[in-house]
């Protein structure tokens, strides 16, 4: 029996406050609301999908894990989502390379008090 994970179904964030979140990720990250009950959305994130869920007990209800958001220009995302309100923790900074790749990020938080990043890979040349 092949057991191997093939890639990630969706990724759930929990919320205290569905309304505001619904509204932050679909106003401030721009990702498109799919459908959404009175305890759970689903949005659209390329090929992703994001839920955004009130816990149903209270050992879930905690921050989530950091979801990486890649885009491909680090610095104009972070100045148009800055301008939209979005709150960050640092400024676009340098991560990593390998091979003539960069990695590069910046921190933010949604209006759940989690926190994301924006990240993205630049083709350096070298």
């Amino acid at each position: 029996m092949n057991t191997s994970i093939k890639k990630i179904g969706q990724i759930g964030v929990p919320v205290k406050k569905l309304e505001r979140a619904i509204e932050f990720y679909q106003k401030k990250l721009a990702l498109s609301l799919l459908f959404h009950t009175d305890s759970m959305a689903f949005l659209q994130c390329d090929r992703q999908t994001v839920l955004l869920t009130l816990p149903e007990k209270e050992e879930f209800a905690h921050k989530s894990s950091v979801l990486y958001f890649q885009v491909d220009h680090l610095k104009e995302s972070y100045e148009s989502m800055l301008n939209n309100g979005v709150s960050f923790i640092d400024e676009p900074h340098f991560v990593a390379k390998v091979g003539s790749k960069e990695t590069w990020m910046v921190f933010f938080q949604d209006s759940e008090e989690n926190t994301h990043a924006l990240m993205s890979e630049v083709q350096t040349g070298d």
